[in-house]
């Protein structure tokens, strides 16, 4: 470009400037430069003003940079400030570019991409202008730095002799850096694929205001960076960006696509009558039964509503859920069902997760030029505002599983690791899967005992429901129907797909298909659930606030004999809170109903009746899943090392075994419990054997 055109470009930048941004530059210069150091312009705006110049900044943005910088620094403002090291920078693109989508012709074009911060170092100063001095005549040679190395002078510019030199930095150029690796959001995804995950490298007055698991839009230019194999230089490059604005989305899903077509359709949906059993019909499918588990999955989907009450403090919405059933009863196919369904998740399996993997690690790699710990999010970070699914939950370390307990509760997750102290946002719903602590449920032993899971993490969960697998001929007699018939389906699928001389023909797959397909399709269903999360905040009638009021205080009145056991806690009243609001949310109803009420009673009941049911006395109680021991068992335990503690005085070596369990009969309790209890006490270091078949309380 000439010389003429520089100056027409700058002056068409100024009255750009004129025209839409005179009151914001006004604002600039009065706060500069310690409040602020930087222009945004709408890249919208600048296409209202001259498509032309906004799509030559997209492909130039280098050069038309300098233009706009330049007008910046030439605009007359209120105040006499020089705004000379002020930036321009563009956000707003009308095109997003999906990271896996970026290609070579993308380099030196402006992009903007969407995702959430994996990872993001500390902010380090860089030097832009280095100024050496010559150690031999003292003359100043500034070398401007750019790119990844270090430049340093071949030769002084006063003595003209090869150094030696010296950094003087009272005389260099620094500004502030950071790198973060931004990944594409889970919502993004379809089922399986890997997500992919680019550089951006921003600099001076946007640094240090994202953290590792904030959902953001990255707009930048698109580097080159060559690749290195053991110090051979290679012919592949890797793509970063030199970001130019990073905005944190707060508007949840906001990769969901929803057209007025599809809004048109969930609205329409939402007044079916037999809304909740289509929505139970469209889980899972091919999985038999277990509707009253997949409503409140549904629910878990929907979720209830996050409150932030004047004082700042916030109340979570989100439902957590945990199903702990016999081996092959699908709770891993439901699961993985909820990972593809899910707007925003996360899946991960027991085994293979420990707790830096689900919270968040520091880590000291190339990211961080290997000298700089970096935070690194992990799964219950990435799910946030959004389901993270994690089976065999039974299966992890018992001090990983302990990671979860903040998240689960305060919906954060604080992180004090190699001088880094940090709080990352967790507000995710957890789904989890267990098997039972002796791999199948006894059911002779009660449920709360094969349970193998921390009482404090387990009184986290709204819901918990046990999944037994009983021979049933009628109910087996369905679920074998069912199995086949979806085999069968597939099989025709393939069958056609595969086979050249195939004689099957669509209808006959089709009429096939439609027996197993779900009531709703998935697409449409994930984006009624984000459309409802979106638009959705339900308040409670009072007859609402009545029945389940109603319902927690006759629960309570239970418990409230001398002996009785306490059967909920407050716990468990906002839980159906939480289960009302995610149930009036499903029919996109901005009230609470007692028909949401009901609904969500019986679903607590039912899971009451699973695990918080003492089955030698039939009542709830509440300490069966919340401490881990029922009062029953208390009192039996207290019974137990008071007979111990008597006899042990009475008799030299201790208190004999038989003796102990005589007593324990004649005081009514059952010879096998005693025999239970004694070994239970022993294991846990309570009581202890001075010699064979004699016990001494410790």
């Amino acid at each position: 470009m000439s010389l003429a055109d520089d100056a027409d470009l700058i002056e068409r930048f100024g009255e750009f400037y004129r025209n839409y941004y005179h009151d914001e530059i006004g604002e600039l210069a009065l706060k500069y430069p310690n409040e602020r150091r930087s222009l945004y312009i709408e890249w919208g705006d600048l296409y209202r003003y001259d498509p032309n110049i906004a799509d030559d900044f997209v492909a130039q943005p280098g050069q038309m940079l300098e233009y706009a910088e330049e007008a910046l620094r030439l605009h007359d403002k209120p105040v006499d400030v020089k705004l000379g090291n002020a930036h321009v920078r563009i956000r707003g693109l009308a095109d997003q570019t999906g990271i896996r989508d970026i290609r070579a012709d993308h380099v030196g074009n402006l992009v903007a991409v969407q995702g959430i911060v994996r990872k993001a170092t500390d902010v380090r100063p860089k030097m832009q202008e280095a100024a050496f001095e010559c150690q031999r005549c003292g003359t100043l040679t500034r070398i401007p730095q750019s790119g990844g190395g270090f430049q340093e002078p071949h030769e002084c510019q006063g003595c003209e002799r090869q150094g030696p030199f010296a950094i003087n930095f009272d005389q260099s150029e620094f500004v502030d850096a950071q790198k973060l690796r931004v990944q594409e959001s889970p919502e993004g995804l379809r089922g399986g694929e890997t997500p992919q995950a680019i550089d951006v490298h921003i600099e001076d007055d946007i640094t240090g205001r994202v953290t590792a698991g904030d959902h953001v839009t990255a707009t930048g230019v698109l580097h080159l960076d060559q690749q290195e194999n053991q110090g051979q230089k290679s012919a592949i490059f890797d793509f970063y960006m030199e970001g130019l604005s990073i905005e944190v989305e707060d508007e949840q899903f906001e990769e969901m696509d929803i057209t007025e077509e599809d809004e048109r359709a969930i609205i329409e949906l939402s007044s079916e009558p037999d809304l909740y059993e289509k929505m139970v019909d469209s889980l899972a499918p091919s999985i038999y039964g277990y509707r009253e588990e997949k409503l409140a999955i549904i629910m878990q989907l929907f979720s209830g509503v996050r409150k932030e009450l004047p004082d700042g403090s916030k109340i979570r919405g989100d439902l957590h859920m945990l199903l702990i059933g016999d081996p092959g009863t699908g709770k891993s196919q439901l699961l993985q069902y909820i990972r593809n369904l899910a707007p925003r998740s996360v899946y991960t399996s027991g085994k293979g997760s420990s707790s830096a993997g689900l919270t968040a690690a520091a880590v000291r790699d190339d990211f961080g030029d290997g000298q700089q710990w970096t935070l690194e999010a992990g799964a219950l970070v990435l799910a946030d505002q959004g389901i993270a699914a994690i089976d065999e939950l039974d299966k992890m370390r018992s001090e990983d599983r302990s990671a979860m307990h903040e998240a689960l509760e305060q919906q954060s997750i604080s992180i004090s690791k190699a001088g880094i102290n940090a709080t990352l946002k967790s507000r995710c719903s957890l789904l989890g899967a267990a098997n039972p602590k002796y791999g199948r449920f006894d059911e002779y032993e009660p449920i709360a005992e094969q349970i193998d899971l921390e009482p404090a993490l387990v009184s986290r969960f709204d819901l918990i429901f046990t999944i037994t697998d009983k021979p049933d001929a009628e109910k087996d007699r369905d679920l074998a129907e069912h199995i086949i018939k979806t085999n069968f389906a597939g099989e025709l699928h393939t069958h056609r797909a595969n086979v050249a001389t195939s004689n099957v023909s669509q209808e006959e797959v089709d009429s096939v298909t439609e027996e197993v397909e779900p009531a709703i399709e998935a697409d449409l269903l994930r984006k009624y659930v984000a459309f409802a999360k979106r638009n959705c905040y339900p308040t409670m009638t009072e007859e609402a606030k009545d029945a389940i009021r109603e319902f927690y205080v006759t629960l309570r009145g239970q418990g409230e004999g001398e002996d009785s056991p306490v059967p909920v806690t407050a716990r468990k009243l906002e839980a159906l809170v939480r289960l009302a609001e995610a149930s009036a949310r499903i029919r996109l109803s901005d009230t609470v109903t007692t028909e949401d009420t009901d609904r969500v009673i019986g679903i607590v009941r039912s899971s009451l009746e699973d695990v918080g049911m003492d089955p030698e006395t039939g009542e709830f109680d509440a300490d069966m899943v919340e401490a881990g021991t029922s009062k029953s068992q208390r009192d039996r335990i207290k019974n137990v090392k008071g007979i111990i503690r008597e006899l042990q005085d009475e008799y030299e070596k201790g208190a004999p075994f038989e003796e102990v369990v005589d007593r324990a009969e004649q005081a009514g309790i059952d010879r096998s419990k005693v025999e239970h209890e004694i070994q239970k006490l022993k294991n846990k270091g309570d009581i202890y054997e001075p010699q064979t078949d004699h016990l001494r309380v410790v």
